[in-house]
């Protein structure tokens, strides 16, 4: 099943002969519960693509489809409350708020939302993220892999359509790497989770199901690893 579309996806800055594009003319698929790899040289476009998949940035021709729904259509009120609850974004620096403690970061979107957390829910994110005991802390009481807990739990709280990682691990050591990993796995895996990383590490990309190559901001390269069951 379907879950992401993309269409013809055109990213563009600047003028006249002063035009760089950023994204030229992609278009390709994930089915729901894929593991997706895109990686790709600096300033080839991957971090560009995962922001407007994620509708944190706009293209400037094309389209994105989530779940059935052109984001592109939703003004910005409606495309706030589609992120909240169909997008979960994680980013490598963790973009956590300082003032709120754990529970508060992890349960963010649904607050926003107007929407209380299920306790069990909660209380199973949190185990399985292993933070039970950090929940009244701060970010800057957390170590740099606790906080990069935190974002997975703010991404994954609301069972959203799809998760997009942006560099998840590059701020961290690489027992802490392989540990987010095997969380985002796990989300994947079990809660049948879409997922889409980007990464400039080869051997996480190399667990996913599927990598994507962008070169100058087109697809070069779109190989399946393994293929998931039912598939």
């Amino acid at each position: 099943m379907e879950i992401l579309r993309v269409e013809n996806l055109t990213k563009t800055y600047g003028e006249g002969n002063n035009i760089v594009k950023a994204l030229d003319d992609v278009s390709f698929s994930v089915n729901k519960g894929e593991f997706v790899a895109i990686i790709g040289p600096s300033g080839s476009g991957k971090s560009t693509l995962l922001h407007i998949i994620g509708g944190v940035d706009k293209a400037t021709s094309g389209k994105v489809f989530i779940d059935g729904t052109d984001i592109n259509s939703l003004n910005e009120t409606n495309l706030a409350i589609f992120r909240r609850r169909q997008v979960g974004l994680i980013y490598q620096f963790y973009n956590l708020i300082p003032v709120l403690n754990v529970e508060e970061n992890i349960t963010l979107p649904l607050l926003l939302d107007g929407r209380k957390p299920d306790k069990e829910h909660l209380a199973q994110v949190l185990k399985t993220l292993k933070l039970e005991e950090r929940v009244n802390h701060l970010s800057n009481q957390l170590s740099g892999g606790q906080q990069q807990r935190v974002s997975i739990g703010r991404a994954i709280i609301s069972n959203p359509a799809i998760v997009l990682a942006d560099e998840p691990t590059g701020n961290l050591d690489s027992k802490n790497s392989q540990e987010i990993m095997e969380l985002l796995k796990a989300a994947n895996k079990i809660n049948n989770q879409t997922l889409i990383v980007i990464t400039h590490d080869e051997k996480i990309a190399l667990q996913a199901d599927r990598i994507i190559t962008i070169s100058d901001g087109k697809i070069s390269t779109d190989e399946t690893i393994r293929r998931k069951i039912g598939d």
